[in-house]
């Protein structure tokens, strides 16, 4: 079968699944489909629309990037989440709340999950083909480091320890006690010059058994319970803080998102683990999201075992106050050493929604709120220093090996969907069209004091002279964008058009894209 009658066959198959799954969901309603298919087909004409465009930008109809189990799923989920959230954004705009939220919402589930297992049997029976096909080297070879991967590159194990010297035998004990040998031992290397008779080693998820520690600080506590199943983490972690002298260590453990999905993989068999995969996806990452699911999500998980990745178990650290200073995967978690360096910065919530404003460097040096589509793992914006100790810049000035950005984050960013709540910005006035990036405290804090000095002179823009000039690195990055400020200053109105243009054509043909 060639790649363009697979294409024609998977719309076809895709456009039945979604009409199926509105029937079945106006069919289940007490009114029934005489009453909801009329009143809901402008609702399934728009999805329907925007499901095809997005699984066709996305490569879900694709067949060379459809080439296994993994694929399927990343293309589907992603697809389809993106296609009910710009469903439901129009439905915001136009500020149309008449449709049952059982009907938008279990018309996509179940489009979904019908086309995980569609899907799944398909790729099952032809796997063969898919593996051979002659494209896969080309869609393999950009794939992003796993996080074991980045992880090991980075000074985990007790690499960077000194000798260790002789830990107190009641601190070993009680790690072998809860943790076994095997883990003890890893832990001890990772941690062992720094325990003294002022660690504490715990297994809990309650603050109560934190404040209640009897010496008033200690330079080192130990919790061997993953992070996971304490509820309130923020807290928890605050009153970690306040217990640890200035410079103490903080060691503890977690299992992340990644981790987990291998985990649920393994235990059960192909097909089975990928449909078992996509409700645990949506109990335990998606309910939690939505203020009228978090009620179910919690009567089904009463919050324990929770989801984090691993930028949000280190971004939630760094907002408790402490300092990554290192990292190493240890039997089933991974364990962080962390370092108490200032008291906890004000949080931004336990929740976080699918738009965020993000501090930004804009005129005259003012901080502005930048809007964008969350593309990020929560608790992000609290590493971008440690990403940028760890992995440093990549050519165009993005952060390289950026482990915070979401799978489906990095496909909006791609189809330019994050960008569109910043014509907010544009509406406000605090930004215009075409303009320098607008920056965060950090990465302004790498530009030369000259280039400081003088693109706060300007309103930022939607449209930076980044994608006219497709710099290489920071220098160049800084270069062009004094470029762009002395061409302005002299025909602004000529100046804005012509990059305008100059930029689409690079984002259009030449393949700009955010990363």
């Amino acid at each position: 079968m060639d790649i363009r009658k697979f294409r024609i066959i998977s719309l076809i198959a895709d456009i039945v699944i979604l009409a199926i799954s509105f029937l079945i969901m106006a069919w289940i309603k007490p009114a029934g489909l005489r009453a909801y298919v009329p009143s809901h087909s402008i609702f399934f004409g728009v999805l329907a629309v925007l499901w095809l465009l997005v699984s066709l930008v996305n490569g879900k109809m694709h067949r060379g990037k459809i080439i296994n189990f993994t694929s399927l799923f990343n293309k589907v989920i992603s697809s389809n989440i993106i296609s009910i959230s710009i469903t439901a954004l129009l439905m915001y705009i136009f500020r149309d709340y008449g449709f049952s939220r059982t009907v938008v919402l279990g018309t996509t589930l179940v489009a979904t999950l019908l086309e995980l297992v569609i899907g799944s049997v398909y790729i099952a029976y032809k796997k063969a083909n898919f593996r051979d096909y002659e494209e896969y080297d080309k869609y393999k070879k950009p794939r992003k480091p796993s996080e074991y991967e980045l992880v090991n590159n980075l000074n985990g194990n007790g690499e960077n320890q000194e000798t260790v010297n002789e830990v107190n035998p009641g601190i070993i004990s009680a790690i072998e006690k809860e943790a076994g040998p095997e883990m003890a031992g890893a832990i001890i290397k990772m941690t062992g010059p720094k325990l003294s008779e002022r660690t504490a080693v715990l297994s809990t998820t309650t603050v109560f058994n934190i404040v209640s520690l009897p010496e008033d600080t200690y330079t080192y506590i130990i919790n061997l319970r993953k992070i996971n199943d304490i509820k309130q983490l923020d807290n928890f972690i605050d009153a970690v803080n306040h217990k640890l002298e200035l410079k103490g260590y903080f060691f503890c453990c977690v299992e992340t998102k990644d981790q987990r999905k291998k985990r649920i993989l393994k235990k059960f068999p192909p097909v089975l683990n990928y449909i078992f995969y996509s409700f645990d996806f949506i109990v335990k990452r998606i309910f939690p999201k939505l203020k009228f699911t978090r009620p179910l999500y919690l009567i089904l998980t009463h919050g324990n075992n929770a989801v984090i990745s691993r930028a949000e178990a280190l971004g939630r650290l760094c907002r408790g106050g402490f300092r990554i200073r290192q990292e190493s995967f240890i039997g089933n978690h991974l364990c962080i050493e962390a370092k108490k360096i200032s008291d906890p910065l004000p949080g931004n919530g336990y929740y976080y929604g699918p738009i965020i404003a993000l501090p930004r460097i804009g005129k005259n040096g003012n901080t502005i709120k930048v809007y964008k589509l969350r593309t990020m793992h929560p608790y992000s914006e609290y590493i971008q220093d440690y990403i940028y100790t760890v992995h440093d810049l990549q050519d165009g000035g993005k952060f390289k090996d950026d482990f915070r950005i979401t799978s489906w984050g990095s496909v909006c960013r791609k189809i330019w969907l994050d960008e569109l709540p910043t014509f907010i910005n544009l509406f406000e006035g605090n930004m215009k069209l075409v303009g320098v990036r607008p920056l965060s405290k950090h990465y302004f804090e790498l530009y030369n004091k000259e280039v400081q000095d003088r693109r706060i002179n300007y309103k930022p823009g939607l449209v930076p002279p980044y994608y006219a000039d497709m710099p290489a690195d920071l220098d160049s990055i800084q270069a062009s964008e004094m470029k762009y400020l002395d061409s302005y200053d002299n025909h602004p109105l000529l100046t804005d058009v012509r990059y305008f243009f100059k930029s689409w054509w690079n984002i259009l043909f030449h393949h700009a894209r955010s990363r």
